[in-house]
């Protein structure tokens, strides 16, 4: 108890260092906004909590140190309906594989499709004159590493892109993260995780281009608009777990987090998932909340997300070396949008 005692003292240190980081004065300034939408279906039903706990794949979002708990190889696929009823598609793949004793790297993908939007211009303000596609993508290539029996880390190498039929904007960022575990049944962890840094982006393309005629000279001449830079959203986590250890076949994780945001309200984060087991079948159920200043105000809320999140797991062993095969759903709760629900499926091969 006195181990947990202090653990538990400098994780609330940490969070009360870290809440002087946010700045609401910068809220909306920022883009590519897709970066902080969660595409995986088990860390987003315990409300984002797990930058402590979360392991394999789905660690690439949360905290890349939590890959390096992967054992053997991952493969996911997950669907989300972004904002409920807005018709927006988030589709998401990843691959995970150890390489050697304490190394794990992965690849993963997310797009996040808008439908087609009608061509509109000054002569056509009515359309009919097609449709295009908005798209934002974002690839992953991420590493960890075991360093001891209680430190891992990790880092992931992320491409961003946006696009229209006539302008899109590039970009590059990095996260980075740690994870220390301790206790008789590694039951405590901690984790903290600095994500999407890098450099400004900015739109480029056809779009931004105008056509003009020299009265002088008759000649015809394109010229293109500068387009203003935007940062990317960087934030800090910082978050502890510790598991209640029932029986060999059951247990149930309590997650904390603090995120610290450069361009939106700072979030606190909880979440619970209770998992049972037997020899075939593993069962987990999980929820979580999310809240930030104004979450319960819905007239001035500032989140499309009300805060509630659940949803639960099943995992099965398959053939003669007992891989797993997996489905999983979530539930996020988006006020008039909705629900968000995400279904997805996950392969791992021992």
């Amino acid at each position: 108890m006195k181990s947990i005692s202090k653990y538990s003292l400098i994780f609330a240190a940490a969070c009360s260092l870290s809440a002087f980081a946010g700045n609401e004065d910068r809220v909306g300034s920022a883009g590519a906004s897709h970066l902080l939408v969660n595409p995986w279906a088990r860390g987003s039903a315990i409300g984002d909590a797990g930058v402590a706990n979360i392991n394999g794949l789905e660690a690439q979002y949360n905290n890349i140190a939590g890959l390096a708990f992967l054992d053997k190889t991952q493969i996911k696929f997950n669907y989300s309906n972004w904002m409920g009823n807005a018709g927006i598609s988030l589709n998401s793949a990843g691959f995970a594989q150890r390489v050697g004793e304490s190394n794990v790297i992965a690849v993963s993908i997310q797009s996040m499709n808008y439908g087609d939007v009608p061509i509109t211009t000054v002569a056509n303000p009515e359309g009919n004159i097609g449709y295009f596609s908005p798209r934002a993508n974002i690839f992953n290539v991420g590493f960890a590493k075991k360093f001891s029996s209680s430190i891992y880390g990790g880092i992931n190498f992320k491409v961003v892109t946006e696009s229209i039929f006539n302008l899109k904007s590039n970009g590059i960022a990095v996260d980075a993260g740690i994870r220390y575990v301790t206790g008789e049944q590694n039951q405590i962890k901690f984790g903290i995780a600095l994500k999407n840094v890098g450099p400004v982006m900015k739109f480029k393309g056809d779009g931004l281009a105008n056509q003009v005629e020299y009265v002088s000279s008759g000649f015809i001449a394109s010229l293109e608009q500068r387009s203003a830079t935007f940062e990317l959203p960087s934030l800090l986590s910082i978050g502890g777990s510790y598991d209640f250890i029932f029986s060999d076949a059951s247990k149930l994780n309590l997650a904390l987090a603090f995120q610290a945001n450069s361009f939106s309200k700072d979030q606190y984060r909880l979440g619970l998932d209770y998992g049972m087991a037997t020899e075939k079948v593993a069962f987990n159920v999980r929820g979580g909340f999310v809240y930030e200043n104004g979450i319960f105000d819905a007239e001035n809320r500032s989140n499309a997300l009300t805060g509630p999140t659940a949803g639960f797991s099943v995992d099965a062993l398959v053939g003669k070396n007992k891989s797993a095969l997996g489905v999983e759903y979530c539930a996020r709760f988006a006020g008039v949008f909705g629900i968000i629900h995400t279904l997805g499926v996950t392969i791992s091969l021992k």
